[in-house]
């Protein structure tokens, strides 16, 4: 490049500096930023509203976390890649609580369980219900964000999952040992089109509802990536509000809209 001798725009330079951590360390918070940038909060504020305002970077719901896009990374998205699943799903989440008030988590397959990657809590009417941190471990056959995936899953992939399940000695996936049980609640899923809660889960991998009970009950639907399963969204709420069939009536075509708008966005991605 040729030397022009005029001075750099420090604006610019800052912004570019924060925009080059957020692509390296992946998430992080203003005092993260803070920390690694020794820029004033005011000023990193002000950058991240304008990098946002670009497109350049976004807030993860559930804890507030800073992201570098993934339209802008050296390589092309996944949708097998989570960050972007995330940011593909944040906005559809949010649109979902303003729409319904209840919470909702997004979850991925991880071997034996489903782990939450994503939720709309801090954002929902009622953001006091102790829905799962990010990290969450979700009972596979047990709740109905694990129903909704495997029912939906492919073939090949579902025993695959229900063989881990069936070998584990761990007393929350005892289902899984009566293979007949297992299969007439997936079938009802797949019929029904969403997944429910077992009547006994209270919300705990492994203890049922009388030894540890969240007062919740959920509804969770498959989120598609073309042809294949990927995830699943679910709907929270204290199940002495209302009952599965008075969710279902009233907020499940929401949670479809929701779950298909994601499923949109990875195809056109």
């Amino acid at each position: 490049m040729r030397d022009y001798q005029v001075k750099s725009i420090r604006a610019l330079d800052r912004g570019l500096e924060v925009l080059g951590y957020l692509q390296k360390a992946r998430t992080a918070s203003l005092h993260d930023l803070h920390i690694a940038t020794e820029l004033p909060k005011s000023t990193l504020t002000r950058i991240l509203t304008t990098l946002e305002g670009r497109g350049l970077i976004w807030q993860r719901l559930a804890d507030g976390a800073f992201m570098a896009s993934h339209t802008y990374l050296p390589r092309s998205p996944q949708v097998h890649d989570e960050g972007f699943l995330v940011e593909v799903a944040a906005p559809c989440l949010e649109r979902l609580c303003q729409k319904v008030n209840w919470p909702s988590i997004l979850a991925v397959p991880r071997l034996t369980h489903m782990e939450v990657i994503e939720t709309n809590r801090p954002r929902s009417y009622f953001s006091h219900l102790a829905l799962g941190p990010i990290g969450f471990r979700i009972n596979m056959l047990r709740s109905a964000t694990g129903r909704a995936y495997l029912a939906f899953c492919g073939e090949d992939e579902r025993q695959a999952i229900l063989q881990r399940l069936a070998a584990s000695t761990d007393p929350g996936n005892h289902l899984a040992r009566t293979p007949s049980v297992v299969e007439k609640i997936l079938e009802e899923t797949r019929q029904r089109g969403y997944g429910t809660r077992a009547s006994d889960f209270g919300g705990h991998y492994e203890k049922t509802r009388r030894e540890s009970d969240d007062h919740r009950d959920s509804i969770a639907l498959p989120v598609w990536a073309g042809h294949e399963v990927i995830a699943a969204v679910n709907l929270t709420w204290i199940h002495k509000a209302a009952t599965v069939d008075q969710i279902v009536k009233t907020c499940l075509p929401q949670l479809t809209q929701a779950a298909r708008e994601i499923s949109i966005k990875l195809e056109t991605a």
